[in-house]
């Protein structure tokens, strides 16, 4: 490792697409890519244990920084030695700014140049987020990866002069972060790339990180609500610009068919709460999207969720047996976690593979025609993988 708190190299690339396997060495441990981040907001992943992650083969998970700076609060974090050693988590980890709080708890926050003043949901006090306090928390988490903290607005507003003071603020909020960060030789900022649905916006922002002596980029202001048809230009336009010799990280983004198409437009990284959110509803992920087991089909299905998923909910329990206790017993919640949790992690082992022998474009081809079994592909999906050389036959493949 060198002095500096990451190492990323590009170890395979498709031919066809902008898709790359690579390995990201961190300072807790070395994480192949690309890679999903499971989320656990407070330092804990809702229904699974530290020891399951790593059973299930996951070697970055992501904690927030406004939630831990509040509770358990940076006194007993740095009592305890950091996030790794409070939580028993010994690999790679990832906080977030604070930044998405401004959209999330809007209501409760006042942006201004210095920061967000946040009311606080749990007791009312008033708390001003600066990116100097942004940095100080994290600092304390001790996180291998943090974010800056960045103007966040909702994906779907359409007031440009509100865009672009967003986006501008983001960049000088950049500036204050990498002066205030404490140890650079330790942990990673990675700059937010901003503008939401504007490409100008968006182009210059990121020409602007790109500038920065950082190891890494975020690619933010997606995936929150607006089109595909719009969301995945400004993914690719950000890949075009972003150095193809660092890591590109999508926030916010879980879903199977997003990860695959946004792989192949040449992102690394992705986060999201999917997997364990949609568990405490029932539902379990496999490739045409999710089955929901509280429908009445599965009362008397003796069948695993996927006969070919290895996880241990698969290997001993039935469709039946969940039907049973789904959104009822905890237990429920715990066992679709580490299905879903298994799923997204063979879904970007399986595309790592790909990458590697060059069959990434025929995977893809495959996905996407057992995602939507009936031949209607949707048009963002179509035209996003064509724009990188994988031509999805509509007619030919339609059943």
């Amino acid at each position: 490792m060198s002095s500096k708190a990451l190492a990323f190299t590009v170890q395979a690339e498709c031919t066809v697409t902008k898709a790359r396997a690579g390995l990201m060495e961190l300072p807790h441990y070395k994480v192949r890519t690309p890679v999903f981040m499971p989320v656990g907001t407070q330092g804990t992943m809702k229904g699974i244990l530290p020891e399951q992650l790593e059973s299930l083969d996951c070697e970055i998970i992501l904690g927030n920084t406004y939630h831990l700076g509040n509770r358990p609060g940076t006194e007993v974090l740095s009592k305890a030695g950091g996030l790794h050693k409070f939580m028993g988590w010994n690999r790679a980890l990832l906080t977030d700014s604070g930044g998405f709080q401004m959209v999330s708890l809007l209501k409760l926050a006042e942006i201004t140049e210095e920061g967000v003043k946040f009311r606080s949901p749990y007791d009312n006090s008033e708390i001003m987020l600066t990116p100097e306090k942004s940095i100080e928390i994290q600092n304390c988490i001790g996180a291998d990866i943090i974010m800056q903290l960045d103007d966040v607005v909702q994906t779907t507003f359409n007031d440009y002069d509100r865009i672009k003071e967003a986006t501008e603020r983001t960049s000088r909020w950049l500036d204050r972060c990498l002066k205030a960060h404490k140890r650079p030789t330790e942990q990673n900022i990675f700059p937010i790339v901003q503008g939401l649905l504007n490409a100008e916006l968006r182009e210059k922002s990121a020409k602007e990180h790109m500038t920065k002596d950082v190891n890494g980029f975020a690619i933010g202001g997606l995936s929150g609500g607006e089109s595909k048809d719009d969301f995945w230009p400004m993914v690719t336009l950000s890949t075009d610009i972003l150095d193809k010799n660092r890591p590109r990280y999508l926030m916010g983004v879980g879903v199977a068919i997003d990860l695959v198409v946004c792989v192949a437009l040449g992102v690394d990284m992705f986060d999201c709460v999917y997997p364990t959110r949609t568990a405490r509803f029932g539902c379990a992920l496999v490739n045409k999207g999710q089955l929901n087991l509280k429908q009445k089909q599965y009362e008397t299905d003796l069948n695993p969720i996927d006969k070919d998923c290895t996880c241990s909910t698969c290997k001993n329990y039935t469709r039946a047996y969940l039907h049973c206790i789904v959104t009822v017993e905890t237990v429920a919640c715990h066992l679709l976690s580490v299905h879903n949790i298994a799923y997204q992690m063979r879904l970007m082992r399986t595309m790592r593979d790909c990458i590697q022998k060059g069959t990434f474009p025929e995977f893809v081809k495959q996905f996407v025609k057992e995602a939507f079994p009936d031949g209607n592909y949707p048009t963002w999906v179509i035209n996003s993988l064509n724009s990188v050389g994988i031509c999805i036959d509509i007619d030919k493949n339609k059943n």
